[in-house]
């Protein structure tokens, strides 16, 4: 059933290339314009923020490293219509994980909200991200094709009819490589086709639960980019464009800007790529950049990223060759424009975001408890955060009937701030709500408790260093370590004691992870060596039983591990 829906999708775009075939250039006696203009606008990583996103999460950052506030489902939409307005052949796109690690006001609702916003944008196209699979393959199509929801039914309105645009993935497919996804959907546009492709990270089931990506297979985005881009060669389909979900980490700069890491996985990509390929809207580091790349024939290809939560629109405007279709690649250009909030924001949308707040309020505005400051995601140079090292006490709290002795918790599951003096809530600095729980911890991972010997347990901490950089686990009280930057991966840690007591190579240790760690994820496999597994609470449940238990938290200083030469 799940291939034949693929193949029905399948024959929708042959009809539409069938239909491309035929378009005239002009009307009877009137000589065509040489060119036409398109112009392709995307955004990437909205997940489901359809309030203005806070705190650095709801910031750009400008050239000069001052910063605006940017974002918001109805400021979004009204710039959308500002740039639209300004070229009629507009075709609005989105690279990836417009849904998944939502706040509350769309989460609730299976993220029903933010495709029904995403249909009102007339959005064309979407490559499926890590996120688009956070409750499985069976939920991303029904997020595609509509019904409700299996067991919470159909909660945020009567019906859901899914979503008006195709979910792409060129080298997304089953074990036994029939497609699970359309690879590409052709869009006119300026009375030219545009091919767009969709290529996700080929590493997408290190970033998931396994159960949710279970019999599919990701296959490596080059290869697949350029099985599909010859195909659509063959249609007479030239101007083609790749969303990319995976993306550069950007080392600062404005919008425009193109300081990126060297050797990052979406250079690589977009530099090897067809050169039938004319541009590459990136996504999934959550970064802002605007780069150039050179193709495998030697010419210029665009590279853009807008950032993240609906803050930037990356814009590609397009000169198509009436007589070629293809783009004169000279003559397109580049750029983000930043979603500010100095405009009118959009009715419409306005009016969706207020019916989802007000039918998630009463779950969402319900306290929960308090703090005494700021618990902050943005990590200290040692990569400890103060909010991580809060939940990651909580987790070993949550779990201590199973025996634990540490937790340890991925940086890449916390997903929002708690600041002290913004509360939502309206009862008062340092309360936090249930929503603002749900924003920090939105994936419902299971806890899970096992058995690592302490040899095994500094091996998980070496897996934190890799060639790609590093991913810092954040440590519950009682844990210590130091790790030299400067010493070669695999012998960066040293030190380590639990309680002030040396870890015991040999002993075993009771270790609280939650499920997406214990499967290996982000690339701790070291995980999958536990024994005697035991269950336990959802990671949000035991943040919420925490700030029941203890009133008034206090941001724990980074003490925990210590950064040496």
């Amino acid at each position: 059933m799940r291939a034949s829906r693929v193949r029905r999708g399948l024959a929708v775009v042959a009809t539409a290339l069938a239909t491309v075939a035929t378009v005239p250039g002009a009307a009877a006696g009137q000589a065509p314009p040489a060119t036409t203009d398109v112009r392709l606008i995307t955004f990437n990583d909205l997940h489901g923020n359809l309030e203005p996103p806070t705190g650095s999460s709801g910031e750009v950052e400008l050239p000069d490293g001052t910063a605006v506030e940017a974002g918001g489902a109805a400021y979004l939409a009204a710039h959308l219509d500002r740039l639209r307005a300004q070229a009629p052949n507009s075709l609005v796109l989105s690279a990836g994980d417009s849904v998944g690690a939502s706040p509350v006001n769309s989460a609730l609702f299976h993220d029903e909200p933010t495709i029904d916003f995403l249909n009102s944008q007339d959005v064309r196209a979407h490559v499926v991200g890590n996120h688009e699979f956070d409750e499985g393959y069976q939920e991303l199509q029904r997020l595609q094709t509509g019904g409700c929801h299996p067991e919470d039914g159909c909660e945020f309105r009567e019906t859901f009819d899914g979503a008006a645009f195709p979910f792409l993935g060129a080298n997304v497919s089953f074990e036994d490589g029939s497609p699970a996804l359309l690879p590409f959907t052709v869009q006119l546009s300026g009375g030219v086709p545009i091919g767009v492709i969709g290529a996700t990270l080929q590493d997408l089931p290190s970033v998931v639960s396994p159960d949710a990506v279970a019999g599919l297979r990701f296959d490596e985005e080059v290869a697949a980019i350029d099985r599909t881009a010859e195909a659509l060669d063959r249609f007479g389909i030239k101007a083609q464009v790749v969303l990319l979900h995976q993306g550069d980490e950007a080392t600062g700069g404005g919008p425009d800007s193109c300081e990126v890491e060297p050797g990052g996985p979406a250079s690589r990509i977009a530099a090897a790529a067809s050169p039938n390929v004319d541009a590459v809207f990136s996504a999934h580091s959550h970064q802002q950049y605007n780069c150039t790349v050179t193709d495998p024939a030697g010419r210029p290809r665009p590279l853009v990223q807008g950032a993240s939560y609906g803050r930037l629109l990356s814009v590609l405007d397009l000169k198509i060759d009436r007589a070629t279709r293809d783009v004169v690649g000279e003559r397109s250009s580049a750029r983000n424009e930043i979603v500010t909030r100095d405009i009118a924001p959009d009715p419409e949308t306005v009016a969706l975001v207020d019916e989802s707040r007000e039918k998630a309020a009463p779950i969402a505005n319900r306290s929960v408890g308090t703090t005494t400051g700021d618990l902050l995601k943005a990590p200290a140079p040692s990569g400890e955060s103060t909010l991580g090292s809060v939940i990651a006490d909580a987790q070993l709290e949550a779990t201590a009937g199973g025996g634990a002795q540490l937790a340890l918790t991925n940086p890449g599951g916390v997903r929002a701030d708690l600041p002290h003096a913004s509360s939502p809530s309206g009862e008062g600095d340092g309360v936090v709500t249930y929503g603002e729980a749900f924003a920090v911890q939105p994936f419902g991972n299971i806890m899970q408790t096992l058995t690592l010997t302490g040899a095994q347990l500094k091996n998980v901490l070496e897996q934190q260093w890799t060639p790609e950089g590093a991913t810092i686990l954040q440590v519950s009280a009682g844990v210590h370590y130091e790790y030299s930057e400067s010493a070669p991966i695999g012998s960066k840690v040293s030190g380590l004691t639990l309680g002030g007591e040396p870890v015991n190579p040999d002993a075993p240790y009771r270790v609280a992870v939650n499920n997406f760690l214990a499967g290996g994820g982000d690339g701790f496999t070291g995980f999958t060596e536990g024994t005697d597994v035991t269950g336990g609470p959802l990671d949000l449940d035991a943040l919420l039983a925490y700030f029941a238990a203890h009133p008034g938290v206090v941001p724990p200083p980074p003490d925990r591990i210590t950064v040496t030469g």
